[in-house]
Parts: structure tokens; C-alpha cells; sequence
């Protein structure tokens, strides 16, 4: 089997422990939008938001370490594994104790209830624990393992929010006196989400609870400060990618007038999930390609088939960047029901397109992970994290989310520019700047006429589309026969 079949399979099985949990997720969209409504759900997006912060915090870059240095050295695998595995269960654990102890005032700082911050810091804690876990099948090539797993959590998750918003209800409603009316509140939806994702996060750590008799409590104090010193610069990048990716609607919280904020958070947050079939894209791939970067590092070949991979990620990035918009009215009546919610549209179209260039950034920064120069990506991090910060600060005051969707496309691109002139220096791909420029502004432009000019016009822009792909096979058939022959 050829590189690209090998990738492609896997990436298909990771993307498809991605997709489908996601996609799971994103029927509950529909739901959580009309139950809760715009200010409970902003409530909903700006927690999970630090959620998305203390993920990042709590596994301190050894998921990279991790890969790394199994790869590195063979004969180290056993105690990388459980050197790592057993310094995520003691910072975990010690973290979660020390926080339980401060969460009411830590509740009253960031203005949400105590119940929600005691729900939060329960669910980090699990899926801390889990992150090793999760790693290894990935690492030892077991992606029908992960995907199983992951479907799991999601469809447990999924069960339990369609119980306490659709049965529970009609339970305690049935019978006042019940058990079931005694746990019961209306007005506390939100908490229903938190509990459902708090059940599934502990499901989903007694399955994988077996690896970790599997790879063992053994600490390496040498190993362990080779990984923290590789991973420090991941952590940096990791907390600067979670600035990017979720402060947006913590900032939204804090700087908009208190008496429109969480309606403002709700109602962003929700049209910002139309971006998420980027954001699958995205991800499934980077899942399956971590692993393929580090495996082929030394490989004679290494440098063009990165810049190869990079070139057609870019080309199936702009299918979706076209086709999401092109149907955006289908779209936003079968994710987002409620037309309150529908003001927020127009950013739509800047976060596929801030995804689409920090799907290439990612694929663009194998030149410092294979080198074991994370340090850069690091420095790039923290620059789009300023950007971030900077232009959310200043715009947010002035057009609320718009300027944070503005304030994310600007900080994506950066980094995608910065990552490809820095790794040039370091460590020359060839890609193809013509074509790979050449798909996205063909893409840009013909999304930016459907939805601007056309404005959703389902005809027009569906010729666009049919144009671009055929624009694509023309382009490109000649290589696409050539990898399916190998």
C-alpha cells in the first residue's frame, strides 16, 4: 500500500471517528438553540470556551511529546509511555483537588454559577485522563479503537441530552410527586448539558480504564524532563490556539454590555458552528497525519510528499469553503431553527475561510516538528493569540462578533503565512505555490459572489461549484490517476 493509501485510510477512519461524533453534536445544535435560547445557550458557549483553555492547560503539550520521542528512540517506548502517562494522572489529579477547594470564589470572578464551575472542572479532570489513552491508540496505529471509543462518548452524551430535554421533562410533568420532578428545573437547562457531558466523559474513562494497567505507572525523571522541555514550547502554542479558537466568546461576555452579552455570545457561538464542517475536515486530517509526519521524517522522499499533501488538503478545504456557503439557507433552517439566531450569518463565511488557512497552517508546520524545533510554533502561536487579543479588544466595542470573526480569519492567516516563510529557512518543501494560490482565490472569490452578490441565489451558486470542481479535474487528473495507481 502507497503512503498516500496508507494516509488516506487512516485519515478516512480518524476522520470518521471525528465526523460522526461531531456531526452527533451538531444535531443537538437544533435542539440546545430552541430549548435554551439565546442567553442560556451564550451561558453554555462562553463556559465551554474556558473549557477549551483548561483542555489545553491540563495536557501540557506530552501529546506531542508523546509521539515524538516513541518515535525517537524504540528502545525508550515502554517508559515514555508510562513516564508520561503517570505525570497526566498526578497534575490531573492535583489540579482538580486544588480547584474544588477555591470554586465558589473562582465562580463569583468569572460570574457563572458554582454548580456550572464544579460541572466543568469534573468534566476537564475526565477528559484529562484520557488524553494518554487516546494517544496510544493513535500512536500504535489502532484507529478503529479511537473511533469506537470517541462514537461512544458522543452517542452516550447524545443520549442523555435527548433524555433531560425531552423526556425528563414529560416524566416529572406525568408524575409531580416522582423522583423525576425532584430533579427537574426548567429554569437550570443549562446544567442538563454539562450533566450529560459530565456522565459521558466518565463512561468513557472506566472503557479505556484497561491501558492504563496496560502501559503502567513507571516514572523516568530523565525522559520526563526531555518530554516537558519539548512539550513546553506545544503548551505555549496550545494555550495561544485556545486564545484563537474560543476567547472570542469569553471576550464577547466581558466587554459587551452586560445587559446584551450573553444573547450576543449565543447567538455568534451558534452561527459559528456552521464553520464546523471546516473544522471536521480539519481536524480528521491532522489527526491522521501527525503520525504520518513523524513515520516518514527520514524518508528520501519526506519533502515532496508533505508539500503534495499540503496541496490537495488546500483543494478539499475549498470544495468545502464553496460548498458550506453555496448552501448556507439550507444549512442555517436545519442547524440553527430559530430565525433569532440567523443576524449572525455573516460570519459564516470569514470563520470557513479562518479554518480552511489554520487547517493549512497545520499542515504547514511539520518543518518544526520534525526538526524538533517547537519553539517556533510557539512564537507563531503567540503572535496570532496578540492578533486575536488585540483586534478583539478594539472591535468588539465598536461591531460586536463581527469584529471577532474578523479578529480570528486575521490571526489564522498570519500564522499560515508565518509558518510557511519561517519553515522555508529551516526546512524547504516545494510546494505549489501557484496552484495552491491559485484554488484559493478561485474559491474565495466564487464563495464571496454566492454569498455577497448572488446572496444564497441556490442555482447560481451551484454552477459556481460545479465550475470549481471541474476547474479541479482538469487541474489535477493527471496526478489523482498516478497516486490511485501506486
Amino acid at each position: 500500500m502507497s503512503v498516500f493509501k496508507k494516509l488516506f485510510k487512516q485519515t478516512f477512519i480518524y476522520g470518521l471517528a471525528t465526523v460522526l461524533p461531531r456531526a452527533l453534536a451538531i444535531f443537538l445544535v437544533p435542539l440546545y438553540v430552541t430549548v435554551l435560547g439565546k442567553e442560556q445557550y451564550g451561558i453554555y458557549a462562553s463556559l465551554m470556551a474556558f473549557l477549551i483553555l483548561g483542555n489545553v492547560v491540563l495536557s501540557y503539550g506530552m501529546e506531542t511529546a508523546f509521539f515524538r520521542f516513541i518515535n525517537k528512540d524504540k528502545s525508550k517506548k515502554a517508559i515514555v509511555q508510562s513516564t508520561a502517562l503517570t505525570s497526566l494522572t498526578i497534575s490531573t489529579l492535583l489540579f482538580l483537588g486544588l480547584c474544588l477547594l477555591v470554586r465558589e470564589p473562582m465562580a463569583t470572578f468569572l460570574e457563572f454559577k458554582t454548580e456550572y464551575v464544579t460541572y466543568g472542572l469534573l468534566i476537564l479532570a475526565l477528559d484529562a485522563l484520557v488524553v494518554l489513552p487516546f494517544v496510544w491508540f493513535r500512536a500504535n496505529e489502532r484507529p478503529m479503537r479511537y473511533a469506537i471509543v470517541k462514537i461512544f462518548n458522543v452517542l452516550v452524551n447524545l443520549g442523555f441530552n435527548l433524555f433531560f430535554f425531552l423526556v425528563l421533562p414529560g416524566l416529572a410533568t406525568g408524575s409531580p410527586d416522582s423522583f423525576w420532578s425532584t430533579i427537574y428545573s426548567e429554569e437550570n437547562n443549562v446544567a442538563y448539558v454539562f450533566i450529560a457531558n459530565l456522565i459521558a466523559s466518565g463512561i468513557t474513562l472506566l472503557i479505556l480504564s484497561p491501558l492504563y494497567v496496560k502501559i503502567g505507572f513507571k516514572f523516568n525523571t530523565d525522559v520526563w524532563k526531555q518530554m516537558l522541555k519539548y512539550a513546553l514550547p506545544v503548551l505555549i502554542a496550545g494555550i495561544a490556539f485556545s486564545i484563537n479558537e474560543a476567547f472570542d466568546k469569553i471576550l464577547l461576555k466581558y466587554l459587551l454590555p452586560s445587559d446584551i452579552a450573553e444573547a450576543e455570545v449565543g447567538i455568534y457561538a451558534a452561527c459559528y458552528k456552521l464553520g464546523v464542517f471546516m473544522t471536521l475536515f480539519a481536524t480528521a486530517f491532522r489527526l491522521g497525519i501527525e503520525p504520518f509526519f513523524f513515520n516518514h521524517a527520514h524518508n528520501e522522499n519526506a519533502k515532496q510528499t508533505y508539500a503534495t499533501i499540503t496541496k490537495y488538503f488546500t483543494v478539499f478545504g475549498c470544495v468545502i469553503l464553496l460548498f458550506v456557503i453555496v448552501y448556507i439557507d439550507v444549512f442555517k433552517r436545519i442547524l440553527i431553527p430559530e430565525s433569532d439566531f440567523w443576524e449572525a450569518l455573516v460570519i459564516v463565511p470569514i470563520i470557513l475561510l479562518a479554518n480552511l488557512c489554520l487547517g493549512i497552517y497545520h499542515n504547514l508546520s511539520v518543518w518544526y516538528k520534525v526538526t524538533d524545533r517547537t519553539k517556533f510554533g510557539a512564537y507563531i502561536s503567540v503572535v496570532g493569540a496578540i492578533i486575536t487579543l488585540a483586534l478583539n479588544f478594539a472591535l468588539i466595542p465598536i461591531i460586536s462578533y463581527k469584529g471577532s470573526a474578523i479578529a480570528t480569519l486575521a490571526a489564522y492567516g498570519t500564522m499560515m503565512v508565518l509558518s510557511y516563510f519561517i519553515g522555508q529557512k529551516h526546512y524547504p518543501v516545494p510546494y505549489n505555490l501557484k496552484k495552491i494560490g491559485g484554488f484559493l482565490v478561485v474559491s474565495i472569490s466564487f464563495s464571496a459572489l454566492s454569498f455577497y452578490v448572488f446572496e444564497g441565489n441556490l442555482m447560481i451558486g451551484t454552477t459556481l461549484l460545479l465550475v470549481f470542481l471541474l476547474l479541479i479535474y482538469v487541474a489535477e487528473r493527471k496526478e489523482f490517476y498516478r497516486i490511485l495507481r501506486k
